[in-house]
C-alpha cells in the first residue's frame, strides 16, 4: 500500500524533500519570511479601510480621506511586490530542487542494470522522472509555504476580528464547523482520485510509448483497430479518474461560497442592529465584510493546497522508490585499462537472466550459460556460431558487463573484469550491434557520440576508410544531417555503416560485432564485409553470425548449443570433423 495513502503529508517523504533544499537555504528562510510578512499587510487593509470611513468618510474629512486613500495605495503596492516576490521565489525554490532531483534520479537510472530495463515499462520510467517529479515543484509553488502563509493569515484574521468586536467575530464564523465538515470530506475524497490519476498517466504514459515504437508491427498485421481498443480503455480510466476529482471540487467550492454568503447575511444582520444601536459603526461593518472575505477564500484555498501537497507526497513516494532501487551496477573496480592488450579468458561461466538466489539449485534456475569456458588471444578474431538462443549474444552481454553473471570468472588481460572501472572497461570495448540505434542528432553526433576529444577530420577519415563518406555527403547536411529518431532517414545498411565509424573513432582493444550483416541487401553486405576487415585489424574481435560465408576467414570458429560451447576450430577444421557446424554449414549451402 502506498506510504502516503490516507493522509496528505508524510514527514518521512517531506523530510527527504527538504534535504534537496539545504543548498538553497537561503531562498527558502527569505520565502518564508516574505510569507509571514504578506500574511500580516494582508489583514491591515480593512482595518484602515474602516477607520477611513468611521473618521473621515462619514465625518467630511476630505482632506483626510485623500491621506488615507494615498496610504491604502501604497500599502496595495508593497503588498503586490511582496506577492510577485513571494511568488516568484517558491516557484524558483521549487524548479531548482526538481531540476536536482531530475538529475540525481537520471544519473541513477544511467547506472542500473539491463535486467532493470527488461522488467520495467520505459513509459513508467518517464513517468517518474518527469511528470512525478513536476508534482514535487508543487510542493513549495503551492503547498508548503502556501498552506503556512494561509493558516498563519487565518490566525492573524480571527486574532484582529475578535479584539476588534468578538460579537461579530463569532457571527461571521458560524458557519465554519460545516465548513471544517466539508473540507475533510472533500479532502479524503480527492486523496483517492489523486492516486488514480497519477497511476492512469503511468499506464497512459507506458501504453502510447510502447505501441509508438512498436508501430511498424501494428500496422504490418492489421491491428490498428484491437489497439485502438486497448488504448480508448486506458484513455477511459484516465478521464474517469479526472472527473471524480473534478466532481469533488464541482461540490465543494460551491458549498464554500454558500457559507461565505451565510456568514455575510449573519453580519449584516446583526452588525446593521449594532450600527442603529450604537455598538459598531459602519466601518466595522465593512472591515468585517473583507475579513469574512479573508476568513473564507484561505480555507477554500486550503483544501486545495493540502491536496496539492498530497499529489507532490505520491509523487516524491514514486521518485524516490526509483531512487531506493538497488539495481545499479557494482563500480568498485580500479584497476587501468591504459595498457589493455585485449586477451580473454571465460572460465566455468554461468548466467541466467533471472534473479539468482545464494544456495538455489540449479535445477530451479534457466541457465542461458552453462559452464562455459573459452580463451581469446590479443589480436585473434573468433566467431561465434549457433542457432537463435543458443547463448551467443549472453556472452557478448556477459563480457560488455551489460548483465552480471552468477558462477565463474571473465578475465580481461588477466584480471576480473569486476576489477576494472566500469567506464573505462566499456571504452575498451565496442558493440557493433544487429539493431543499430540512432539518436535523433546529427550523423556526426551519433558517430563520436558528443565526444570531444574526437574530432570531424577522425570522422571523415574513418567514413572514408568504410567507404561511407560518399552515401553522407549526399545527404542534406551532409555531416550535419539530423537523422531522425532511431535514424529513420537511413537504410539498414547505411545506418550499420555509421555503427561501423562510430567502434572506429573509438578506437576499442576488443571489437564485438553482433549480426553485423543479417538484415542488410547484398550491396551493403560487401561493404560492410569490407569495413569488417579493415576495424578488426589488429584488435581482439569476436563476431557473431548467421551467414557463415561471412566468417569463414575467422581464426578460430566457436559452436555454441544450450548455453555450452560444443565445438571449436577453424572453418576446415569444423568441416573435417562433420559436427554441428558441418551441419549447419550443409543447411546454408545446400
Amino acid at each position: 500500500m502506498s506510504a502516503t495513502k490516507g493522509r496528505a503529508f508524510d514527514q518521512r517523504l517531506f523530510a527527504r524533500v527538504m534535504t534537496f533544499v539545504r543548498p538553497y537555504r537561503t531562498v527558502f528562510w527569505v520565502t518564508f519570511a516574505l510569507t509571514i510578512l504578506l500574511s500580516g499587510i494582508g489583514v491591515v487593509r480593512p482595518l484602515l479601510m474602516g477607520d477611513m470611513i468611521d473618521h473621515h468618510a462619514l465625518t467630511g474629512d476630505k482632506s483626510g480621506l485623500i491621506r488615507m486613500t494615498l496610504v491604502v495605495m501604497a500599502l496595495l503596492v508593497i503588498e503586490t511586490l511582496v506577492q510577485f516576490y513571494q511568488a516568484y521565489w517558491t516557484s524558483w525554490l521549487g524548479q531548482a530542487v526538481t531540476f536536482d532531483l531530475r538529475t540525481r534520479l537520471y544519473a541513477h537510472l544511467l547506472r542500473f542494470r539491463m535486467r532493470f530495463f527488461d522488467r520495467t515499462a520505459i513509459g513508467t520510467l518517464v513517468t517518474r522522472t518527469i511528470s512525478d517529479i513536476e508534482t514535487i515543484d508543487s510542493i513549495f509553488s503551492q503547498g508548503l509555504l502556501s498552506i503556512m502563509g494561509d493558516i498563519l493569515k487565518l490566525v492573524v484574521v480571527v486574532v484582529v476580528m475578535f479584539v476588534v468586536n468578538w460579537k461579530l467575530a463569532l457571527l461571521s464564523m458560524a458557519p465554519i464547523p460545516v465548513l471544517i465538515w466539508a473540507t475533510n470530506i472533500f479532502k479524503n475524497s480527492i486523496q483517492k482520485s489523486f492516486q488514480d490519476v497519477r497511476t492512469q498517466v503511468a499506464r497512459l504514459n507506458a501504453f502510447v510509448q510502447e505501441h509508438l515504437q512498436g508501430m511498424v508491427v501494428v500496422q504490418a498485421f492489421g491491428r490498428e483497430q484491437q489497439e485502438f481498443g486497448k488504448f480508448k480503455a486506458i484513455n477511459r480510466e484516465h478521464r474517469s479518474a479526472h472527473i471524480r476529482s473534478v466532481f469533488a471540487y464541482s461540490v465543494f467550492f460551491p458549498v464554500v461560497e454558500i457559507l461565505a454568503a451565510i456568514s455575510l447575511a449573519f453580519l449584516v444582520w446583526w452588525g446593521v442592529r449594532d450600527v442603529l444601536n450604537g455598538v459598531a459603526t459602519f466601518g466595522d461593518i465593512v472591515a468585517y465584510i473583507l475579513f469574512i472575505n479573508m476568513l473564507y477564500r484561505p480555507i477554500r484555498q486550503l483544501a486545495d493546497r493540502f491536496n496539492v501537497l498530497q499529489m507532490g507526497m505520491v509523487g516524491s513516494e514514486r521518485v524516490f522508490g526509483l531512487l531506493d532501487t538497488e539495481a545499479t551496477i557494482d563500480d568498485a573496480g580500479a584497476a587501468s585499462t591504459e595498457h589493455i592488450r585485449g586477451e580473454i579468458r571465460i572460465e566455468g561461466l554461468w548466467f541466467s537472466y533471472g534473479d539468482v538466489a545464494t544456495g538455489t539449485p540449479d535445477g530451479e534456475v534457466e541457465w542461458v550459460l552453462k559452464g562455459v569456458d573459452l580463451e581469446v588471444e590479443a589480436g585473434e578474431m573468433v566467431a561465434l556460431v549457433g542457432a537463435t538462443g543458443s547463448g551467443k549474444t549472453s556472452l557478448i552481454n556477459v563480457l560488455s558487463r551489460a548483465y552480471e553473471y552468477q558462477k565463474g570468472s571473465v578475465l580481461v588481460d588477466g584480471r576480473e573484469i569486476r576489477e576494472y572501472p566500469l567506464q573505462d572497461l566499456r571504452r575498451c570495448i565496442s558493440v557493433v550491434l544487429q539493431d543499430v540505434f540512432l539518436f535523433s542528432d546529427t550523423v556526426i553526433n551519433n558517430i563520436t557520440l558528443n565526444d570531444p576529444s574526437i574530432s570531424r577530420d577522425q570522422v571523415v577519415a574513418a567514413a572514408r576508410s568504410v567507404g561511407a563518406h560518399d552515401f553522407i555527403m549526399r545527404l542534406p547536411d551532409g555531416y550535419d544531417t539530423d537523422v531522425r529518431e532511431r535514424g529513420g532517414v537511413l537504410s539498414v545498411g547505411q545506418r550499420q555503416l555509421l555503427s561501423f565509424i562510430r567502434a572506429m573513432v573509438h578506437d576499442p582493444r576488443i571489437l564485438v560485432l553482433d549480426e553485423a550483416t543479417s538484415s542488410v541487401d547484398s550491396a551493403s553486405e560487401q561493404m560492410i564485409q569490407e569495413a569488417t576487415a579493415l576495424i578488426t585489424e589488429g584488435r581482439t574481435s569476436i563476431v557473431i553470425a548467421h551467414r557463415l560465408s561471412t566468417i569463414q576467414d575467422a581464426d578460430r570458429i566457436v559452436v555454441v548449443d544450450k548455453g555450452r560451447i560444443i565445438e571449436q576450430g577453424d572453418h576446415q577444421e569444423l568441416l573435417a570433423m562433420n559436427g554441428a557446424y558441418k551441419r549447419l554449414y550443409d543447411l546454408q549451402f545446400r
